[in-house]
């Protein structure tokens, strides 16, 4: 991928978005631009966009809840809505006050998931907006944080692994208690004396190929920028900034786990080759 993902612009969220639940959970500022997502000991709430898409680049500026979030998932992916569904995920596992956040990823195909990766994060994800985007294309999935690769899912179906190619997505973003396993596995409860917790997002970009939820295929194939060929690969400066990423950073990667999978999982052989 010779050239950086393009650089998103401020995309008020009503364009491509709606709320999901808890209406009033939602705070909307800076004429409808940003919003706040609200989590209190009655209910989280959530978003989701309007399309469906197969393929493309999705991007959101987020704020994490700040202080003591323990307990607490501030969620944005992309999903099919059937049983055998593909995913996309970041998720972000709220702390106790003064440790880090992490970040972790998932990417499940044909209904198949267990495939995490956890981080830590450069820098204080509470204190102000950063970008987060996800590339999809035909051959890879990239994750990105402020435009820094943090993880490439390669196409490997030439190993019997499953892609998402042929089921349109929508985007979601939700904050919600999840204290039975977020922080420490669940030893860290959710302290509601701290609450609401809010959780602030602006610039909600969207540059996908839009299809319906039946749609096959995307009727654009191979025209947008994010099909050119210096996109199907990363180039050798991503490569660099993924293995900081990887040696700095990383503290989980089911492909390194033999606890959990004796048998290393086919794709995993690319994600060593990055």
């Amino acid at each position: 991928m010779g050239a950086t993902p393009k650089k998103p612009v401020h995309v008020p969220f009503s364009r491509n978005y709606m709320p999901t639940w808890a209406y009033d959970h939602i705070t909307y500022l800076n004429g409808g631009n940003d919003i706040q997502l609200k989590l209190d000991k009655y209910t989280g709430t959530g978003f989701q966009s309007k399309g469906n898409y197969l393929f493309g680049h999705f991007s959101m500026q987020i704020k994490m809840v700040p202080g003591d979030s323990a307990g607490t998932v501030t969620a944005f992916y992309l999903s099919s809505q059937n049983n055998e569904h593909d995913e996309i995920d970041f998720e972000f596992l709220g702390n106790r006050t003064g440790q880090p956040y992490i970040l972790q990823t998932n990417v499940f195909t044909g209904g198949k998931g267990d495939r995490e990766h956890r981080i830590f994060l450069w820098f204080d994800p509470t204190k102000a907006y950063h970008s987060y985007s996800i590339l999809w294309n035909m051959h890879q999935i990239v994750f990105f944080v402020d435009d820094i690769p943090i993880r490439v899912f390669k196409n490997s179906k030439d190993l019997g692994v499953k892609f998402p190619f042929n089921q349109p997505m929508k985007i979601y973003s939700s904050l919600w208690n999840a204290d039975d396993w977020a922080t420490r596995g669940g030893l860290e409860k959710t302290d509601w004396s701290k609450a609401p917790f809010v959780a602030a997002y602006k610039s909600f970009h969207i540059d996908g190929c839009q299809a319906s939820v039946n749609a096959k295929y995307c009727a654009t194939q191979g025209k947008q920028w994010w099909d050119q060929k210096e996109y199907q690969d990363l180039d050798a400066a991503q490569y660099k900034r993924l293995k900081w990423v990887r040696k700095k950073y990383t503290i989980y990667n089911y492909c390194t786990d033999r606890v959990r999978f004796p048998k290393m999982a086919p794709e995993c052989k690319r994600d060593r080759d990055a």
